[in-house]
């Protein structure tokens, strides 16, 4: 963090004197290197023009002739190069120690490349619920923990009913009875509840009605969930446990909002997971949902998959590709260049020698490591991928000052020496003396937040009207500046502190 503020200040302070480098180097003999001024006379130098007068430490404290800073230091001139005000100039040495690199600004093919993740989620075709046709109890249980492997057939469960007794026995009486049509309604009766067909067959041979009845596996699969335990008594709107099919599974892939354009059913997919390193799944898009998720802005895809062997496991998390086919001529950079705002995006350009200027873009599709631009760049152009945050914030601040200058170069100079329309500051401070007939006093004052002053000494002077008869050496007072013309600071009022 000491290092980058470092820098940060020397880079400063090498955009603010690479203005006024000729001056200095026609005193002490050295050799600057500038390329705006690199093949200029000393003569050529020394006529360009000041266009204000700046404190080395801080850029918005400006003033039209030279003077001190608010913390004692000399003003530095800023002069006017015929240049882009978002042109910044680095010694060419200053560049390599920041490590600034570059790339050109490119033309050609992108493939509309998706990076996202997902995970695996079982394939809800093969996903099974078991629930009874009637209530009761659960007289045996034959699974007793989710993830427990079944097959088709085995036993889940003896449910004793009353209702699946007294169904039995109405069977069995209409078997002794020989009523056809009675036969045929009870039998439909105990299939309705669950019964199959092997246990009905066994019931009419034995003509016995059981007291528990076996319930049995749907499917082959494991227990993806077990919601009853021995003895719990149940209603056919419990959900007794889920079975489940892992010899296929879903991944379920999230598209941020901007990339559903691209993709498409039947798009390749390839699917990557961290815990078996260097394997790779090939796949391609086979649904896509219809709605966004309202939270995270992401559209869902679905991808289906093989699980010979079980290797893939519900809700392991997963890299995605989806490769959504490529677009041709297209400009980019590479996407580490590019400085996203609020507002807009932008690139720093390198002009050469030590010269860089900021400029706008239209950004568009991402492709891996690069970025389209639909505007703002041509190919051949050189933009910044390392080092472009610090000069940006060089590019931004120059560009501030120099807006300022212009619009007090506009603004007209009443000779009257009359207040301009700002806001009033009021302070408080301690008197340290006073020249009540030149209206002058010095003032200990105390910190003044709205103009970012620490507690100081400082000399004022006063407007013409302000009376200081009252005011007394070593008094405390409150007193109201307002800023002036020139950009000083005077007192409009003063008065002693109750």
């Amino acid at each position: 963090m000491k290092r980058l503020l470092v820098i940060s200040v020397f880079l400063s302070f090498t955009v603010l004197l690479s203005s006024c480098s000729d001056d200095k180097a026609a005193t002490s003999g050295d050799t600057v290197v500038d390329s705006s001024t690199s093949d200029k006379s000393a003569t050529d130098k020394k006529e360009r023009k000041i266009l204000y007068w700046v404190a080395p430490m801080d850029a918005n404290f400006r003033r039209d002739k030279p003077g001190k800073s608010p913390m004692g230091m000399d003003l530095v001139p800023v002069y006017d190069d015929g240049e882009d005000a978002t042109i910044v100039k680095i010694n060419p040495a200053v560049v390599n120690n920041l490590g600034v690199r570059t790339a050109l600004v490119e033309k050609g093919r992108l493939g509309r490349l998706i990076n996202t993740v997902g995970y695996v989620s079982y394939d809800e075709a093969k996903l099974s619920h078991v629930h009874a046709r009637t209530d009761g109890w659960i007289e045996k249980l034959y699974v007793y923990s989710e993830g427990e492997e079944v097959k088709k057939g085995d036993i889940l469960y003896k449910l004793y009913s009353p209702t699946l007794v007294n169904a039995q026995e109405e069977y069995l009486q209409s078997l002794r009875s020989g009523n056809k049509i009675l036969r045929a309604a009870s039998y439909e009766r105990l299939e309705a509840l669950g019964i199959s067909k092997s246990q009905i067959n066994q019931l009419r041979h034995t003509r016995k009605a059981r007291q528990t009845i076996d319930i049995y596996a749907p499917q082959d699969g494991i227990v993806a969930r077990l919601n009853v335990r021995q003895g719990m008594y149940i209603k056919p709107a419990t959900e007794i446990m889920s079975l489940a099919d892992l010899s296929s599974v879903w991944l379920l892939a999230e598209v941020f909002e901007k990339q559903t354009a691209w993709v498409k059913t039947g798009n390749p997919a390839d699917v990557r997971l961290s815990y078996l390193p260097g394997r790779e799944w090939e796949g391609m898009v086979e649904y896509i949902y219809p709605a966004l998720d309202s939270k995270t802005r992401t559209l869902k895809v679905r991808l289906h998959f093989d699980n010979p062997g079980e290797v893939l496991k519900p809700n392991m998390f997963a890299k995605v590709r989806i490769y959504g086919g490529f677009k041709d001529n297209l400009i980019y950079i590479p996407h580490e260049a590019l400085i996203r705002t609020g507002d807009e995006d932008r690139v720093i350009l390198s002009m050469g020698e030590g010269r860089f200027s900021s400029r706008v873009v239209v950004a568009g599709m991402e492709s891996g490591n690069y970025v389209e631009i639909k505007e703002g760049l041509t190919p051949g152009e050189k933009v910044v991928v390392s080092g472009q945050f610090l000069i940006d914030s060089e590019a931004s601040t120059k560009a501030s000052v120099m807006r300022m200058g212009e619009g007090d170069a506009e603004k007209p100079n009443d000779k009257s020496g009359s207040m301009d329309s700002g806001k009033a500051v009021m302070g408080m401070g301690k008197v340290k003396s006073i020249m009540a007939g030149h209206g002058m006093l010095t003032l200990e004052h105390e910190p003044i937040e709205s103009l970012g002053w620490p507690a100081m000494t400082m000399d004022f002077t006063t407007v013409k009207g302000v009376d200081l008869s009252n005011i007394k050496v070593g008094q405390a007072v409150h007193f109201e500046l307002q800023k002036q013309d020139n950009g000083d600071y005077k007192i409009t009022a003063i008065k002693p502190a109750e």
